[in-house]
């Protein structure tokens, strides 16, 4: 069985933090619950990471599909599933490698997953795992502490979605990034807003229904004297 590594220096690394760093800040809506994310997104498509080899490295970057969408996962030294055969983990090769999703439709406004650490035998490892999320204003940043297998967060953007990048806060055991029911999706739909013009109308109709009802109330209490 191939061994993953505990650690490594990357320039690949060093430029992606960089390149985040640089990026400007602005405010994407993180959410916590599988729930609240599904009610803020639609049409969601999620990669359970079923087939991923868990006993040998598999070269990066790698292309896989959520449901109808695609995309790409990079990690420095490559990716090593962690978890079971039954429930495979996306996770990387070196502890110290962050997981770079990309390569998104420009359709795309939500992503999220399950996010939280494993050991160097691809076990669940108690740990704080770092999320950052580009999109067309910026970066947001999101770490989660204390990770489980069932630690949810999502990310929903106004604007397109760019990259998201996981990263295991390294504690004094080696902890690797690890990724489960990676979920993609698009903006809920929402009802179209009438125009002024239609406005006007509805209003106006609605002015007669009122004045026909005041009318026959107006006739149904009118009382005739002998």
């Amino acid at each position: 069985m191939t061994v993953r590594n505990v650690f490594t220096t990357s320039l690949y690394a060093a430029a992606a933090i960089a390149a985040v760093a640089a990026t400007p800040a602005t405010a994407a809506t993180v959410i916590t619950t599988a729930a609240g994310f599904a009610a803020a997104t639609s049409a969601p498509g999620v990669d359970t990471f079923t087939g991923f080899s868990i006993t040998a490295v598999t070269a990066s970057p790698i292309t896989r599909t959520a449901g109808a969408y695609g995309y790409t996962a990079t990690a420095a030294t490559g990716f090593f599933g962690a978890g079971t055969t039954a429930n495979p983990w996306l996770s990387t090769n070196t502890a110290t490698d962050s997981i770079v999703f990309t390569g998104f439709g420009s359709n795309v406004r939500g992503i999220g997953g399950n996010f939280f650490g494993s050991d160097i035998s691809g076990s669940y490892l108690l740990g704080n795992i770092t999320l950052t999320l580009v999109d067309s204003a910026g970066t947001t940043s999101y770490t989660l502490n204390n990770a489980a297998t069932s630690s949810f967060v999502g990310f929903v953007s106004t604007g397109p979605i760019i990259s998201l990048t996981i990263s295991a806060v390294q504690p004094a055991t080696p902890l690797w990034p690890t990724v489960d029911n990676l979920t993609i999706a698009q903006a809920p739909v929402t009802a179209a807003v009438p125009e002024p013009a239609t406005w006007a109308l509805m209003l106006a109709g609605f002015g007669m229904v009122g004045f026909s009802l005041r009318r026959r109330a107006k006739v149904s209490t009118t009382v005739t004297f002998a």
